[in-house]
């Protein structure tokens, strides 16, 4: 089986709506696919409806967190879409990113790059805006070459000239929240140093000790000592490891199934889901 627990459609940043994105994960030779929108859940019934036969969806978010000074996401899968206190943080998490991108780019209009909340608007369309929006805003204005090269300390970056910050959860409020909402919880990328600062190891114990399901192992910011180190982890801490692409369509350099999932982590992560199950498409004729 191959297994790919992370992706993002142009329900939050990515470029394939759900039913492009599922197409395209069955045409990558994946069994199943996790569907992932940033602090959202709008894309999930189209890719159901949409699902290819035999593909199977694991329906999921990815959540924004913040512990002190530094961000991070937690992946949420498996949980009940329609459960109150975890449905209105979703709210928050997104409703406060249209402020928050508006912010980017006035700053960004202070520093003399062309970009404007109409462009940054028309290019994020339906989906929940985000800073890659931002920055293929400033990939149209000639201003950066790629997305990723937006993502530095001269840009939007944490920490950046233009970076503004929004409502982020407490990680540990997002694990009450995931559980209370049946889902399972995975620490997404959390020793990614390429995005920013991450937590010590000591506070990923701690989100161990409070009910964390498990850490993304395999991922494209990782370098492989980094994976091997978090795989480390995962065993000294009880966790389960995942791999993950982190598919965002033409929008990142990173392909389906770029990394995936071992079948019996997958397995765990159903078996530990009680807000949904997996949802699998209709057999072939």
């Amino acid at each position: 089986m191959r297994i790919d627990l992370h992706t993002h459609s142009t329900a939050s940043d990515g470029t394939d709506s759900p039913a492009e994105l599922v197409g395209n994960a069955a045409a990558a030779g994946l069994d199943v696919v996790a569907l992932t929108d940033h602090d959202t859940v709008a894309g999930h019934a189209e890719a159901v409806r949409a699902l290819p036969a035999g593909l199977t969806l694991v329906t999921g978010a990815e959540l924004s967190c913040r512990l002190g000074d530094i961000s991070l996401h937690m992946l949420a899968y498996l949980f009940d879409p329609a459960e109150p206190e975890l449905a209105r943080e979703r709210d928050l998490l997104r409703d406060d990113r249209v402020p928050r991108a508006r912010a980017i780019v006035e700053k960004l209009r202070g520093m003399g790059v062309p970009v404007t909340w109409e462009q940054v608007a028309r290019i994020a369309g339906d989906g929940s805006v985000g800073r890659p929006h931002i920055a293929a805003a400033m990939v149209e204005a000639g201003v950066v070459e790629t997305v990723s090269d937006a993502f530095t300390e001269e840009w939007i970056a944490n920490d950046g000239r233009a970076y503004v910050g929004k409502h982020e959860l407490d990680p540990f409020d997002a694990l009450r929240l995931i559980k209370g909402a049946g889902g399972v919880a995975v620490f997404a990328h959390p020793l990614a140093a390429k995005r920013g600062q991450t937590l010590p190891e000591s506070a990923i114990a701690d989100l161990a000790a409070a009910g964390l399901d498990g850490v993304e192992a395999d991922h494209a910011d990782h370098t492989p000592d980094t994976r091997e180190r978090v795989h480390g982890l995962a065993r000294e801490l009880g966790l389960l490891a995942t791999g993950s692409s982190d598919y965002h369509g033409s929008r990142k350099a990173i392909a389906l199934g770029a990394f995936t999932t071992a079948p019996d982590v997958y397995a765990e992560i159903a078996a530990r889901g009680s807000g949904a199950a997996p949802v699998t498409g209709p057999a072939a004729d």
